[in-house]
């Protein structure tokens, strides 16, 4: 089939570029997104979010017509929904955005439709997203209760790319398309195939679920090793990183690098949707969760650590006295997504504390509404490095990289990512 129009629901970190790079290729698209400012920005060929290339590319797909965005959907013959799939307070998955994202696309859907799912999303999700949408329109038939002869047929495509690498990672990496029917999982592969050079490998809609979770479960592992190793090494005063380096000239050993803790919209928040769907068996993959979160709390302990110590020497001068540099407030290096962030969570702990905290984060221009009231300033980072009692890196920005040179003596440095 040929598709002559798609509509991206959602249009934040990945629904934009893949919006923008099927408007690319030719294809009218329809973003559609609940932010009216998002939407304006937009349609004046702009972007919302920090992204290599993706500027020039909706610029183009805008003022050629392929591409236009919407608060509401609009009929099309492809509908992808890139929503977000937080976790409640106590770690159960929130899937109600998919369920407002199915709910808003029902009344424009018509027979010979597919709607893909790309949201992380824990093992059933696209079911039921497609027993919503059959609930919402009833005059229609969907894979659960008509197989391959559905009206609308639905399937689950998880992203896998790496943020600031999004618009070359959406074309070259092979996607998992997992259909609720063989039928939707041909429709997807034909869709995905006018954007994607990867292959793409067609399984059944849970088994596409359950492997973009463990495919970031095992990412979280992997870094639980490596920041539980970090806290070993410190109580016994040995160089955790040039451990790692030694340990990693064993051919069959390869250790990651510890940092603040893990972030993110998808190695922070994945796993428990594991640990929530099998308790009792996730058993190693809730423990790496659980040193994973605790990392943030002990960087907070070695800066308390660092400034009881400035103020034993020098009598005197309060905690509100004590001025720390905070370097990093993203989740990654070398992006602006704050989302999940240890680093952001770590600087607003610092201010928490009572002292003055100068936070310096070189891909934002404003900090979060929750630092309102806290004695937390965005600073650019000479002024930090002047002002700063104690220096704390957080995230491993190629703006820090001389790092070591810039620091003035006497200046506390707690160097947490090896920088």
């Amino acid at each position: 089939m040929s598709f002559d129009r798609i509509s991206m629901i959602g249009l934040g970190y990945i629904g934009l570029p893949t919006a923008a790079l099927f408007a690319a290729r030719g294809v009218p698209v329809t973003g559609v997104d609940v932010s009216q400012r998002v939407v304006d920005t937009i349609n004046a060929g702009k972007i919302h979010i920090v992204e290599p290339e993706l500027d020039g590319i909706v610029h183009k797909a805008v003022t050629e017509g392929w591409l236009r965005a919407s608060t509401t959907p609009e009929a099309s013959d492809a509908f992808i929904i890139a929503v977000p799939t937080p976790f409640k307070a106590d770690h159960e998955p929130d899937l109600s955005y998919i369920e407002a994202a199915a709910k808003a696309v029902a009344p424009v859907l018509k027979a010979g439709d597919l709607v893909v799912l790309e949201s992380t999303s824990p093992v059933g999700a696209t079911e039921k997203m497609s027993v919503w949408m059959a609930e919402a329109r009833p005059d229609l038939s969907f894979p659960q209760t008509a197989g391959e002869e559905a009206d609308v047929q639905v399937a689950h495509c998880p992203e896998r790319v790496l943020p600031g690498q999004v618009v070359r990672e959406l074309v070259e990496n092979d996607r998992v398309i997992g259909g609720m029917t063989a039928r939707a999982s041909r429709m997807a592969v034909e869709l995905y195939q006018i954007v994607v050079r990867g292959d793409c490998v067609v399984t059944d809609a849970r088994t596409a679920e359950m492997c973009k979770l463990v495919e970031n479960a095992s990412r979280d592992v992997s870094i639980a090793f490596a920041n539980e190793l970090s806290v070993l090494c410190d109580g016994f005063d040995i160089d955790v990183r040039e451990l790692i380096s030694l340990a990693n000239r064993h051919p069959r050993v390869n250790i990651l690098q510890p940092s603040a803790g893990v972030g993110g919209h998808c190695i922070a928040v994945d796993p428990w949707f594991l640990i929530a769907s099998a308790p009792e068996q996730a058993r190693l993959i809730r423990q790496a969760r659980e040193v994973n979160d605790d990392k943030p709390k002990w960087v907070l302990d070695k800066g308390r650590d660092a400034i009881l110590e400035t103020l034993s020497a020098a009598p005197g001068r309060t905690m509100s006295d004590i001025t720390v540099a905070c370097l990093g407030l993203a989740f990654k290096p070398d992006i602006d997504d704050l989302r999940e962030s240890p680093a952001l969570a770590i600087t607003r702990d610092f201010g928490r504390l009572g002292c003055r905290v100068l936070a310096v984060e070189p891909h934002i221009e404003e900090l979060p509404g929750d630092f309102d009231g806290l004695p937390v300033a965005l600073t650019p980072l000479d002024k930090a490095l002047e002002t700063a009692d104690i220096v704390i890196v957080l995230v491993k920005h190629t703006a820090f990289r001389s790092l070591r040179e810039a620091i003035p003596e006497g200046r506390t440095l707690i160097d947490v990512v090896g920088i």
